[in-house]
């Protein structure tokens, strides 16, 4: 430690006074003084720069003003190469690298007679104004406001930030998807025009030209820790390997947490321990993996979820469900292990097309739920394909669902498979008004997916009806978002599962089975800056989502691909969510109404999708909560303290209230209230709904 303290000092020494520093040499500069080389190189990048330097025509038609700082380098071989451009337009980042690959090749600058790269920073005010006096900077040499030079420790901690990287900001790799980190996202899309927000995740690429991703976390890596624990707790990927081609990044993580609830149970946990794998190869292909490996005990009503008895939605051959996550096995005596793996490779041809393939989950909406298709269930094999053109933003997802509780029909001792076709058409009509158009096909068989279904401009309803009678399942939906002004939205969604025309003068006939959303959402609310604040009401009719064969319900892996509720209820929910540098607070209110079955589960209410409809409670006087009628109150609090902005590593803790008031309480739906604190430590990478 005392032999690098002294060639720091001498380092510091030598930059102070550059005694033998020299600045990168143009031919014109030769015949100048040394004490003015460094003026005059200065002098000549910007007249290089701005004469071959095209103002991209977004920049006048939006009307840009700000400055775009362009990082580059003279390389050893007197080569000019641009490292980044600070900037939300991609056409200014690729006008700046044009105008730069017409520099002439220089003598490179030099330090005790060797070649050395040396890295500059060129700030590039818009409008644009060549005459105007713009201070370029030696990144490694930056000068205080009194002239005077930083110390050398200063600047290495400015030039370890400078030089940090987010390798998947690049790539067409998902952003993943927490309604929390989203706010940021999706509100600056929807301060830009032109651009659709329903479908999540959003891939890295696609937001770079509106969020500096990059930025955000900069102003969270601690340069000063210098151990490698230091330096992977804080600032890095536990492994990091870029080249020329290629690029990969290696993290094990955890969601470590321990809590008390007032039930009996002595204490709750989780022991996830997570390893994740993302990178790249070339600039169109990348790829994702994530093995989870978990261990919980939680608090009471979620583990007489887990532990449900029931036949129609426990897996067979198993101690049960956990809500998001799938199947469970006995640890100890009280306490659940759940394994899940999830990985995608996506593939980008061009600026208008994505491709990915993978096991995951998705999301289409701007809600906190979704009623189109939502991420409650169980992670499931899917292929995705989405077209970016002009005002339209066009998903197809096709999905290899499993039914747990059933048989597979060639063998027992396999899970049941059904396929799932949809596709979502989002439109902008206006800066303010976007439209999107829904619809999606439920299939089963030994024979897999029918291949009219990978039609991916094919009406499903027709198709389906053409199949067979009873074959399958068809829903359509209708979404709506209005921009009221830069800081509020209005959403909605509309989807019918059937409708009966011949009674559109009874709602009550179980024929009509329909859900509504209506939302908003306020960014920097009351002008306070990252306060954000959403209100939304949720209704799905009795028998929604339902269908007479049960595998051909909208549902995977023993819960809903719509709302975490099923049916057969209404919702309210308000969330408030604030932030204030390392710190995020959060806070979210349900209150609801909802119909279950009793505990035979002889009839069917309505509000289980996993029950036949034909085994429902009358054909006309469906109302919403009939049935084992219960009213639900949650309250979620929890702060958070980012550690690693790199892997979202942070330090947490929630307090949950609960009220279920149930008429009839079962062993599946016992009644009372529940107070459950817990904290820990955590990876933020997925949503988990624990709020039912």
């Amino acid at each position: 430690m005392k032999k690098v303290f002294i060639i720091l000092a001498i380092l510091f020494t030598v930059l102070g006074f550059s005694q033998s520093e020299i600045y990168p040499l143009y031919e014109d500069c030769k015949l100048e003084q040394t004490n003015t080389i460094q003026d005059c190189f200065f002098n000549t990048t910007k007249k290089h720069f701005y004469k071959a330097f095209k103002t991209p025509a977004i920049v006048k038609q939006e009307n840009y003003t700000g400055v775009a700082n362009a990082l580059f380098i003279v390389t050893k071989d007197g080569e000019f190469k641009v490292i980044y451009v600070n900037t939300p337009h991609t056409e200014v980042k690729n006008a700046v690298e044009i105008a730069f690959t017409n520099f002439p090749k220089i003598t490179p600058a030099k330090y005790n007679n060797r070649n050395i790269e040396m890295q500059f920073e060129l700030p590039i005010q818009f409008p644009l104004n060549a005459d105007e006096a713009l201070e370029l900077e030696n990144s490694t040499q930056v000068a205080s406001k009194g002239n005077k030079k930083q110390n050398l420790f200063e600047v290495v901690a400015q030039n370890k930030i400078a030089d940090s990287t987010f390798l998947e900001h690049d790539s067409q790799l998902n952003i993943p998807f927490t309604h929390q980190r989203y706010v940021d996202y999706e509100f600056a899309l929807h301060q830009a025009k032109g651009t659709h927000t329903a479908s999540k995740p959003y891939v890295y690429s696609d937001l770079k030209p509106y969020f500096d991703l990059s930025e955000q976390k900069k102003q969270f890596l601690k340069p000063e820790k210098e151990t490698w624990l230091g330096k992977k707790l804080w600032n890095e990927h536990l492994l990091q390997v870029k080249k020329k081609d290629f690029w990969f990044t290696l993290d094990f993580l955890v969601d470590v947490q321990a809590g008390k609830d007032n039930s009996n149970v002595a204490y709750t946990y989780n022991n996830t321990r997570i390893l994740t794998a993302n990178g790249g190869l070339g600039n169109k292909f990348s790829y994702s993996a994530t093995v989870y490996e978990s261990q919980g005990r939680f608090a009471e009503y979620v583990n007489s979820f887990i532990s449900n008895r029931s036949p129609l939605t426990r897996p067979k051959n198993s101690e049960g469900l956990v809500p998001g996550r799938g199947k469970a096995k006995g640890f100890k005596e009280d306490s659940f292990d759940y394994p899940v793996a999830e990985g995608y490779l996506a593939f980008q041809p061009n600026k208008f097309m994505q491709f990915q393939f993978g096991n995951g989950r998705n999301f289409i909406g701007d809600g906190y739920r979704s009623f189109i298709l939502s991420d409650v269930s169980a992670p499931t094999t899917y292929l995705k394909m989405k077209v970016d053109f002009w005002k339209f933003q066009y998903t197809n997802v096709w999905m290899w669902n499993t039914e747990p509780s059933l048989a597979s029909a060639s063998n027992p001792n396999e899970h049941a498979r059904k396929y799932i076709a949809a596709h979502y058409l989002s439109l902008n009509v206006t800066d303010k008004l976007n439209i999107g158009f829904f619809e999606t096909a439920v299939s089963f068989g030994e024979n897999g997916f029918d291949a009219g279904f990978f039609n991916p401009v094919i009406f499903y309803r027709a198709l389906e009806f053409n199949r067979g009678e009873d074959s399958g399942n068809a829903i359509i939906g209708l979404t709506g978002k209005y921009k009221l002004n830069n800081n509020i939205s209005l959403y909605s969604q509309l989807v019918v599962d059937e409708f009966s025309v011949g009674n559109l003068g009874n709602l009550e006939d179980w024929r009509n089975k329909f859900a509504v959303q209506l939302g908003a959402k306020y960014f920097n609310a009351f002008n306070i800056d990252d306060l954000f604040l959403q209100v939304e009401y949720n209704y799905a009719r009795p028998y929604t989502f339902a269908h007479r064969s049960p595998i051909l319900n909208y549902g995977n892996y023993s819960q809903s691909m719509a709302h975490l509720w099923g049916a057969n209820f209404y919702e309210a929910v308000a969330i408030a969510r604030y932030k204030k540098d390392r710190w995020s607070f959060n806070a979210k209110l349900n209150l609801g109404k909802k119909g279950f079955d009793f505990e035979d589960e002889a009839i069917s209410f309505g509000g289980n999708i996993y029950q036949s409809y034909d085994d429902r409670f009358g054909d006309t006087g469906n109302k919403i909560g009939q049935g084992n009628t219960a009213n639900i109150f949650i309250a979620d609090f929890n702060a958070n303290y980012l550690l690693n902005p790199t892997n979202n590593l942070s330090l947490f803790s929630g307090l949950t209230y609960r009220k279920f008031s149930i008429d009839t309480p079962t062993s599946a739906l016992p009644g009372g209230n529940t107070i459950w604190f817990s904290a820990g430590i955590r990876a933020d990478l997925f949503n988990w709904y624990l709020d039912f």
